[in-house]
């Protein structure tokens, strides 16, 4: 049995297995990392957004490519594709890293699928926010090296996506990232707010929250919400070689380190996942935010005539 093997064996597989909580296994908490109504769905999902193949030079690390033209929107179904990936990932005892990416260079991910929050039943909203609470806290979560390739842009949950990894290199370019829900008159969550705050700190998140700021990409480096840039031809090679470097690290002290950094914030939407699932339902729905997505929605259509 591999060391990284008997790690997991002994304290499971999720980061957030290992925070205290109320649920105790002997000398060990544990904190059950799965949505029962949204699991059960991903089991039966047979989409294909979200594509997984092994790397074919580093032992060990396998790829995630995101595959939702036009531009990744993260809708119910790609959530739910994400999540069972991950899952297989972490269950895999020869995985011991992810690379992050978009198979439509250009666009590593727009962010949440507007049309899942546009006139739908509490019901559908509920089942929507439940699969990207699912995905952030695996993704964050995770035990693996993960390392977000960002090839294109990367607004709203692309960039949370993209923080939610260890490393982040990003394509040089036109492009821009940040969480810019405020110029749709969303808020963001407090779990989105505290993944950027772990990212580039508390000045710079409180500004780039309430202003919607979409950081250009040397705006992004000097911020640190990215950790390096690349060609757009070279952005994988660029990745691969990073992960060389973590995967040098003995995995149970990285894992461990990890928790210890992470584990509070993910402890803190496991608390509230079902009080923060009723809050963005509610407000989601109300009449002036339907509004807005509405007038959004119009102006997206006018820019595609």
């Amino acid at each position: 049995m591999s060391t990284l093997t008997a790690f997991r064996a002994a304290t499971g597989r999720f980061l957030p297995r290992m925070v205290p909580h109320l649920h105790k296994t002997s000398s060990r908490c544990v904190i059950p990392i799965s949505s029962v109504s949204c699991q059960h769905r991903l089991m039966t999902n047979g989409a294909n957004f979200i594509k997984v193949e092994k790397d074919d030079t580093l032992k060990g690390v396998s790829v995630i490519k995101m595959d939702n033209k036009p531009v990744n929107s993260l809708s119910t179904p790609v959530l739910m594709e994400m999540a069972n990936a991950l899952d297989k990932l972490e269950s895999d005892s020869s995985c011991r890293g992810v690379i992050l990416t978009s198979a439509n260079p250009g666009i590593f991910s727009a962010g949440l699928d507007i049309f899942e929050m546009y006139q739908k039943s509490p019901d559908q909203t509920n089942h929507f926010w439940k699969c990207l609470q699912e995905v952030w806290l695996k993704l964050y979560g995770s035990s693996l090296v993960t390392i977000a390739a960002i090839n294109g842009h990367s607004p709203a949950g692309g960039c949370l996506m993209a923080m939610s990894c260890d490393y982040r290199v990003m394509s040089s370019g036109k492009f821009t990232i940040g969480l810019n829900e405020t110029l749709l008159g969303i808020v963001a969550p407090f779990w989105f707010s505290d993944t950027m705050l772990n990212t580039i700190g508390h000045r710079q998140t409180e500004k780039a929250l309430q202003l919607g700021s979409l950081f250009k990409v040397d705006q992004a480096l000097d911020i640190g919400l990215i950790d390096q840039v690349a060609e757009p031809d070279q952005i994988m090679e660029a990745a691969k070689t990073e992960m060389t470097k973590w995967l040098k690290i003995p995995d149970h002290a990285r894992i461990l380190t990890k928790q210890m950094l992470r584990g509070p914030t993910l402890e803190k939407l496991q608390t509230k996942r079902d009080e923060d699932v009723a809050f963005f339902t509610n407000f989601i729905q109300k009449e002036y935010i339907q509004k807005s997505l509405g007038m959004y929605l119009e102006s997206l259509k006018k820019r595609q005539k």
